[in-house]
């Protein structure tokens, strides 16, 4: 999830750490990090503070001892700590509008990006190799995470960890979040002696490193893969996909296993069978008019997958297996993972995606017009789960009924066509 500066983007995205999937990110908002994490979620509106800066951080310190981070790691990770002005700034913007699937890919999933990740693949086969044996993740994927998460390791941002995530801790809409991993980044110098507060940079919501590890996440999943001693995935290569691969391999990743790849589907097909909660075999799927643009091997015949159309039965259907969920682990973003498995099919030479998006009928693309959408719809006695401005399962569960009342496609896709559907009298 890079845009052109990782210190430019503007909010949170869910990542690393987070548990659930996300179905169908048909608009996709502006990010920061790729760690940016599950209690971290753009939506969290956490309590106003009801302290200064200066009595937060000692009810904090409070807090950090009685969860034993020792007062030496605390003395010199909080010296002189007051709260950042940028990452205040950052935290509180919001985007009016989100980004539609097709630029998002378009800006990331780049011809330069390609060329460079294949010559890396050549540069380093020999860690590839040595991570796939020892992971089994495909050496393009990681590629295709590192380019995402780092332009490749150019692009790891320049704040100091514990000032931006003491910012967030204290006041913002993610003071949960700031709290949580400010302690596990605590907890990374107390126990990592090979790191000191000068190399815990990051960006400005505390991902680190060239695979962008939020604290606890780095806590939990990072290796030491170069043998050095040291868990270094700001200056180590291996370090940093070797994390990587460690991560996707403990969330499920299975060898010889593709994340997925582009279809056709009948005319006859029920589009209301496309969500990553339907599972089924290659070969079910095939019976019912799932065509492959590009053979599939028959020892994954019995491997089961998901049916996603991201942008709506007109534009292009994805047939998913069990290791896109994995991406998605890593990211919680449906575009997110698209765009690490379609940079990883373009190193492999592969074409890209063929069936044209519905540029003339886009999705919905601001939380207003979700928000009139839910409420339409809630009007019209389709359950929506709540008017909250956020399209979820329930929404699209609600839209699918209101297309199935009308004779629609039940490709539960919110879109401009669908919203001028429901304003009509």
């Amino acid at each position: 999830m890079i845009m052109p500066s990782r210190l430019l983007r503007l909010t949170l995205g869910v990542s690393v750490c987070v548990a659930a999937t996300s179905v169908a990110a048909q608009a996709i908002a502006p990010e920061t990090t790729a760690s940016s994490a599950t209690d971290a979620g753009g939506q969290q509106q956490d309590p106003a503070p009801t302290s200064s800066f200066e009595q937060w951080l000692a009810d904090f310190r409070q807090r950090a001892l009685a969860a034993g981070i020792g007062a030496t790691t605390l003395d010199n990770a909080l010296a002189g700590v007051t709260p950042d002005p940028a990452v205040h700034e950052l935290d509180q913007r919001q985007p009016e509008f989100t980004q539609y699937l097709w630029d998002y890919l378009d800006a990331r999933v780049t011809p330069s990006a390609i060329q460079e990740g294949q010559q890396l693949l050549i540069s380093q086969h020999a860690l590839f190799e040595k991570l796939r044996q020892h992971y089994g993740v495909d050496p393009g994927i990681l590629t295709a995470i590192w380019s995402m998460e780092s332009g490749y390791g150019k692009q790891i941002g320049d704040f100091y960890v514990i000032r931006s995530l003491a910012t967030l801790a204290h006041e913002g809409r993610r003071t949960t979040y700031g709290n949580t991993q400010l302690l596990a980044a605590l907890q990374i110098l107390q126990t990592e002696k090979s790191i000191d507060r000068s190399q815990l940079v990051g960006s400005w919501a505390g991902a680190m490193g060239q695979t962008q590890f939020i604290p606890s996440t780095y806590r939990d999943y990072a290796v030491d893969e170069d043998g050095d001693q040291k868990r270094d995935v700001w200056n180590s290569k291996a370090d940093a996909l070797g994390s990587a691969a460690n991560y996707l391999k403990q969330n499920n990743w299975t060898s010889a296993v593709p994340w997925g790849q582009e279809v056709q589907l009948s005319a006859g097909f029920d589009y209301a069978q496309a969500d990553l909660t339907i599972k089924k075999t290659v070969a079910e799927w095939q019976r019912l008019g799932v065509a492959p643009r590009r053979p599939i091997a028959p020892a994954l015949a019995q491997q089961l997958a998901s049916v996603l159309l991201p942008t709506g039965y007109r534009g292009p259907a994805f047939l998913v297996f069990d290791n896109f969920r994995s991406i998605l682990r890593y990211n919680n973003s449906t575009a997110y993972a698209l765009a690490v498995g379609l940079l990883a099919d373009g190193y492999a030479g592969r074409a890209g995606v063929k069936q044209p998006w519905p540029k003339d009928d886009p999705p919905l693309n601001s939380t207003a017009q979700i928000t009139e959408l839910q409420q339409r719809l809630t009007d019209k006695g389709f359950d929506v789960g709540g008017i909250d401005g956020v399209l979820g399962a329930q929404t699209r569960q609600g839209i699918r009924a209101f297309q199935r009342s009308q004779q629609l496609p039940q490709d539960g896709y919110a879109s401009t066509s669908l919203l001028a559907r429901l304003r009509a009298p």
